[in-house]
């Protein structure tokens, strides 16, 4: 029995995937739920298990891109499995056919005149080190004329005597997908940033004083996501225009607070999604993006772990970026931009001291966010950050922390 294996549909809304790597070769034996390919979608890239075990048919090429529910391969299911490493075929001699006669070099025609130069030419030759028998000379007979020489000295900004090769590679469906959202967000969004500087000395202050102790407890570190991700949930639930999305003609407000969290994976940057942030604690809340990381570096994010999201941050900080104005990742209407942390020289009560400054950055959809709320709601923010204790741990950072 010859079973046809379709393409699955792995979420709502994809229509097609791309094959982007076949994990076997046409003819080879497959056991049921053996991942026989890798199949890039516009969101992820999942691997397509054999449904059944036999002989594989492949019926699309790497690269190829085809429908959900069109057939990419065939397994032969009545064909029996084959026992060890089949017996090497012997070799076949074969008549030693003559060598073909080598094609005749063609032969360059020389005159007195080939190679040699101008008295104008051999100067500037001279000045540039260059031999006039390396340069083609367009002069009667071969000669090399002055307009020779100047062609053949580099000017300025000219590269020579690198590597000039090119390679071209083509994009895979997730990121052309990914160009496409970005350049719709540009031109259908009314995007607007608003930035501003926290404070990070208590955060590292909380961290110096409990990440010991927080990660034997927890068997997960203490790190500033946490921080972030309460501080935009409190934000969110002050300004809940943020956390609304354009739907037709109507706005859209949710009453819970899910954040997607851009994080870099094999494949390119993948947005999962941290479900009912506002009902996590600092261990949720670290332990659930421990567990979205390693996923997508791992390739093992699904389309359902990505869909979705009321509104996004990004850490460009881990890259060592300063400053920058995030994309919108839509439909969401916001996005938090972290960036590295410097210290610098700020003022306070009047005296100059060093503190470790995060500059932050608020994109936002201005068709439904006011100046008035987009700045209002990164001030909150703001003032979670430089004042965890109180804002974020209700002036209890042992409970906080479920130390």
């Amino acid at each position: 029995m010859v079973l046809e294996m379709k393409v699955p549909s792995p979420g709502e809304s994809i229509t097609e995937v791309e094959i982007a790597t076949w994990l076997v070769e046409d003819g080879d034996y497959v056991e049921k739920d053996q991942a026989i390919a890798e199949v890039d979608s516009d969101k992820a890239t999942l691997e397509l298990p054999a449904e059944a075990s036999g002989t594989i048919t492949l019926k699309a090429e790497e690269g190829d891109a085809v429908a959900v529910g069109a057939v990419v391969c065939h397994i032969d299911t009545s064909a029996a499995k084959p026992e060890g490493d089949a017996a090497p075929k012997e070799e076949t001699k074969e008549t030693a056919k003559p060598e073909a006669a080598p094609a005749p070099k063609a032969v360059e025609t020389k005159t007195y005149a080939t190679g040699s130069a101008s008295p104008a030419a051999k100067k500037i030759l001279a000045e540039k080190g260059i031999e006039a028998t390396s340069v083609s000379g367009t002069g009667k007979s071969g000669r090399v004329t002055k307009e020779d020489a100047v062609k053949a000295v580099p000017s300025m900004g000219t590269p020579t005597g690198g590597s000039r090769g090119t390679s071209r590679s083509k994009m895979s469906m997730l990121r052309r997908k990914v160009a496409e959202r970005l350049v719709e967000v540009k031109n259908t969004t009314a995007m607007l940033t608003t930035f501003n500087e926290v404070d990070m000395s208590p955060i590292f202050a909380l961290r110096n004083e409990y990440k010991e102790t927080f990660k034997s407890r927890h068997g997960v570190g203490l790190g500033f996501m946490s921080f972030f991700t309460l501080a935009v949930v409190r934000a969110l639930k002050m300004y809940p225009a943020v956390n609304s999305m354009i739907d037709g003609k109507e706005m859209l407000t949710y009453d819970f607070q899910d954040i997607s969290i851009a994080v870099s994976g094999p494949k390119g940057l993948m947005v999962p999604v941290i479900r009912n942030a506002e009902n996590l604690s600092f261990r949720g809340v670290e332990s659930e993006v421990k567990r979205l990381a390693l996923r997508a570096r791992d390739g093992q994010i699904t389309v359902d772990e990505m869909t979705g999201g009321t509104f996004t941050i990004t850490n460009g900080g881990v890259f060592g970026s300063m400053l920058s104005t995030p994309i919108i990742n839509p439909p969401q209407s916001g996005i938090l931009g972290m960036h590295n942390i410097v210290e610098r020289p700020v003022a306070i009560d009047g005296k100059v001291e060093i503190r470790p400054i995060m500059y932050v950055a608020l994109s936002y959809d201005h068709r439904i966010i006011d100046g008035k709320e987009s700045v209002g709601f990164l001030v909150a923010v703001k003032e979670a950050l430089e004042n965890p204790t109180e804002l974020l741990m209700d002036n209890d950072v042992k409970k906080a922390l479920e130390l």
